[in-house]
């Protein structure tokens, strides 16, 4: 059993604990909290407090952004290996800082779950099969900043080098029915900003970022992400490619999901397949989970086989890093409506690929 403490009593930190909680390999052995609270573990007023107290293999940060470096160091400081909500730093001179600070150490690692999600692990399949040829483009309007450039960049292969972006904000009417809370009974048209940018990677590879406000949340708002690469497109769920001289197919990606009808089984998901081929299996067959705790629990499994030395750490702090570097220059090339090219930073002298 690996044991692990968390930072944090927030919406993301109490999904995690819950997803913990079933698992047979990993443990949340206490919380570090500023104010007293009820929560299902044992909480403690600061980290070396819950050290006193319970074993850990490794700390959880899951406190707002200012916050999150500070709690990352003391960690590290302590020798213990940290897996960090995205993302690890709240502006560029907080990454910088925080690189300088632990990236020697090689303990941290950053909770970047998206990748992981059954539907986008089963895409990242795909294209992994070479069934599209090389990957140009990705587009992706579904969720904000760094979860939606690791996207992009994880389907790309885009390495960690300076890119160029350019970025503008529209702002209009939407209707929000659904908050983190839940449904809001408010029918009424509120001012929502759309941010639209486009990454150049350079070597023909590019991203198209397209959010709008609460776009995770709301709804009346379409989830697309499309992959386009030199010998066929992926949109959303359905893959267009030639299979032959003059022999174009659309195929579309099929989510096994029991439950259905007269499907006794229960209500779950199986795999997802193109045609014959499984790109993607639930790992956690009967738990009966939505994607995103499937994504948790992926994430916290692979983090505990890390810190026991069997796997690699399942997001770099290098990658969660450049994900944020990127994000930042998208929000400024929009306040200044001119293109910005990002610097090259100590992690980009690492790698030239991501993973």
């Amino acid at each position: 059993m690996t044991t692990f403490a968390i930072v944090g009593s927030g919406f993301r930190a109490r999904a995690l604990l819950g997803v913990a909680r079933e698992l047979d390999t990993v443990r949340c052995v206490g919380a570090v909290v500023r104010t007293p609270r009820h929560l299902e573990v044992p909480t403690f007023p600061s980290l070396d407090a819950c050290l006193h107290e319970a074993q850990v293999d490794f700390v959880l940060t899951a406190t707002p952004k200012p916050l999150t470096p500070q709690y990352i160091v003391e960690a590290v400081d302590r020798g213990l290996p940290v897996l960090a909500e995205t993302p690890p730093a709240p502006d560029l001179a907080g990454l910088r800082a925080l690189w300088s600070a632990v990236a020697s150490s090689g303990r941290v690692a950053v909770a970047e779950q998206y990748p992981l999600m059954p539907t986008h692990a089963a895409r990242k399949a795909l294209v992994a099969t070479g069934a599209l040829g090389t990957p140009t483009q990705v587009q992706v309007s579904s969720t904000q900043q760094y979860h939606a450039i690791a996207l992009i960049r994880g389907l790309l292969g885009a390495g960690r080098g300076p890119v160029s972006v350019r970025a503008t904000r529209f702002t209009a009417p939407l209707v929000s029915p659904l908050s983190r809370a839940g449904w809001t009974d408010d029918e009424a048209e509120h001012p929502t900003t759309t941010t639209i940018a486009t990454v150049d990677f350079g070597d023909g590879r590019s991203g198209v970022y397209d959010f709008t406000e609460q776009q995770t949340r709301n709804l009346l708002r379409f989830r697309r992400l499309t992959v386009r690469g030199s010998a066929g497109e992926l949109h959303n769920d359905e893959v267009v490619r030639m299979t032959g001289p003059r022999t174009l197919v659309r195929t579309p990606l099929v989510r096994r999901q029991t439950g259905y009808d007269l499907d006794l089984v229960g209500y779950d998901t199986e795999h997802i397949s193109l045609g014959d081929e499984v790109l993607y299996r639930n790992p956690y067959p009967g738990r009966r989970w939505m994607d995103d705790e499937i994504a948790m629990a992926t994430l916290l499994e692979q983090t505990a086989s890390w810190v026991r030395g069997e796997g690699l750490e399942p997001y770099p702090l290098a990658e969660g890093v450049q994900d944020h570097q990127i994000a930042l220059a998208i929000e400024e090339a929009a306040d200044t409506d001119a293109t910005v090219t990002t610097s090259a930073e100590a992690w980009t002298e690492l790698t030239t690929a991501a993973r």
